[in-house]
């Protein structure tokens, strides 16, 4: 239905991509992934005509319809959100208001009402009468009520417009739909119903998301984004993640036949194949894994952070202990009578309020005085703290990131210091980046850093994956998973929370 062939695309000298051969397929879903930088978002502009390959064209078949999630969430203000979401189908909309404009003419003439009689027998092959219907389904699935419908985009926030402009991709049955980021800005429930909507959805989906579970629950290929070339696997991100992995360890291994190789391929898709769900994309997918030979699975090129806490010393067996902890900020109780024992050992994830989670965070580490209540930690406990706002440990600081992490390291050798930046894939000239430009990620991976710096036994996350790319979410959900302290934590990522936590407390 839709095919790449020979696509490359230069920045100057710079080389995004090169000589790019794919074709999707009606029925799938085809996760899109890459580090920071890779061209995710740039591959899906020009998939949607956006952006102009330097060479190379994009097929999509003739009579079939490509929907796109638009990124400019204040494009559509002066339309009501119901006409927006109808806008997804643009000639169906085009429809709606010829006919209007002839209806409205005082001098309704006989070729008006040719054109007219055409209008409608088209407005009824595109399904036009149902069209409100539609797009008021959708919007309800989206969490935006009725009673919003008839309202102007210019009224909504900006987490209702980004579910208004997701309704408008999906409506009205497109043939290929081209999502980047869907899931950005939407509840937990309305990600249900996406995943559902996207697992029986007949047409093609190609996705950029950071979301693993999501790419996890609703694909059935990944395109890795690498080294300027995109490489198609099948299955989902778990799959393609271990499987590269394991035939990454495998290469390493000389010793090793290749008939052994097989076998052990072939006994962990046998595994795989066997957690997954009994839907109807996890069945085709596993008829999709069953044909996969060892010549189909290649070692990912792709490089990952290496994030490791370790404590200097095993904590005892008080941790920590938090009696009627109560707090108002602005007027707004944030919570009250908040109690809590941690056991050894325990990793705890947080949701509810963010605002909250936040305040909560900053009374234990310290920051924030509580309005009432207490807490104490064991004697033998020592806490590093993320929190979700960096601003003020780079505001100000106008020098080179190996001095920002110098200032926090109890040994100020250029060689200590450079070896956690390059676990954090800082190497060379990028160890001099000034701390005041550098990106979102990269501000992270340099408190990752920090926290790594400091030998503690008790951990406290405050989205932690928040501007992070997929590699670096993974390296940072193995490294909590073997961490053998105490967590506490609270992110958007539900894999990383399924992964880590033993306990969830609602605040």
């Amino acid at each position: 239905m839709l095919q790449v062939e020979d696509l490359s695309l230069f920045f100057g000298d710079r080389k995004l991509f090169d000589g790019i051969n794919l074709k999707f397929s009606p029925g799938h879903c085809y996760g899109v992934i890459g580090a920071n930088g890779a061209g995710k978002s740039t591959f899906l502009k020009i998939l949607s005509g956006e952006l102009e390959p330097s060479k190379g064209e994009v097929h999509l078949e003739k009579n079939r319809r490509m929907s796109v999630l638009k990124q400019d969430h204040y494009a559509y203000d002066a339309f009501t959100v119901l006409d927006t979401v109808i806008m997804g189908n643009p000639r169906l909309y085009e429809i709606m208001k010829e006919k209007d404009a002839l209806y409205a003419k005082e001098d309704f003439s006989d070729e008006d009402g040719v054109a007219a009689g055409e209008l409608e027998a088209e407005f009824a092959n595109l399904n036009g009468w149902e069209a409100e219907s539609d797009a008021s389904k959708l919007l309800q699935s989206l969490s935006i009520p009725e009673d919003k419908h008839y309202m102007m985009m210019s009224e909504l926030d900006g987490r209702q417009k980004v579910r208004v402009c997701l309704a408008q991709a999906l409506f009205g049955n497109p043939d290929v739909l081209v999502l980047d980021e869907p899931t950005n800005d939407l509840d937990l429930k309305s990600i249900q119903w996406l995943e559902e909507f996207l697992i029986d959805y007949e047409g093609v989906v190609i996705v950029v998301s950071h979301d693993r579970h999501f790419l996890n629950n609703v694909c059935s290929y990944i395109c890795d984004v690498d080294f300027a070339s995109i490489k198609l696997y099948t299955g989902n991100y778990d799959f393609w993640y271990q499987s590269s992995q394991l035939m990454l360890s495998l290469m390493q291994d000389q010793n090793r036949k290749k008939e052994e190789k097989i076998q052990e391929l072939q006994k962990f898709i046998q595994r795989f194949s066997a957690n997954a769900s009994k839907s109807r994309q996890a069945t085709s997918r596993k008829k999709l894994l069953d044909k996969i030979v060892l010549d189909d699975i290649q070692p990912s090129t792709r490089r990952y952070p290496f994030i490791q806490f370790r404590p200097e010393r095993e904590a005892g067996n008080d941790i920590l202990t938090i009696s009627g902890l109560t707090k108002t900020i602005d007027g707004v109780e944030l919570f009250k009578d908040f109690s809590l024992t941690l056991d050894k050992g325990e990793k705890v994830a947080f949701t509810g309020s963010e605002h909250a989670i936040t305040a909560l965070f900053q009374i234990l580490a310290g920051e924030l005085e509580p309005d009432a209540g207490e807490f104490k930690y064991g004697v033998t406990i020592t806490k590093a703290y993320f929190p979700k706002d960096n601003t003020a440990f780079f505001e100000g600081f106008n020098k080179n990131i190996v001095e920002w992490l110098r200032q926090y390291s109890t040994d100020d050798s250029e060689n200590y210091i450079r070896g956690f930046l390059g676990k954090m894939l800082f190497s060379g000239e990028e160890t001099l980046k000034n701390s005041n430009v550098l990106s979102g990620g990269d501000k992270v991976r340099c408190m990752f850093a920090k926290m790594m710096m400091t030998p503690a036994n008790f951990l406290i996350f405050d989205q932690p994956t928040n501007h992070l790319d997929l590699e670096t979410i993974t390296a940072l959900s193995n490294a909590l998973e073997a961490f053998p302290g105490n967590i506490l934590f609270t992110t958007h990522d539900r894999e990383l929370m399924e992964t880590i936590a033993d306990k969830v407390v609602q605040l």
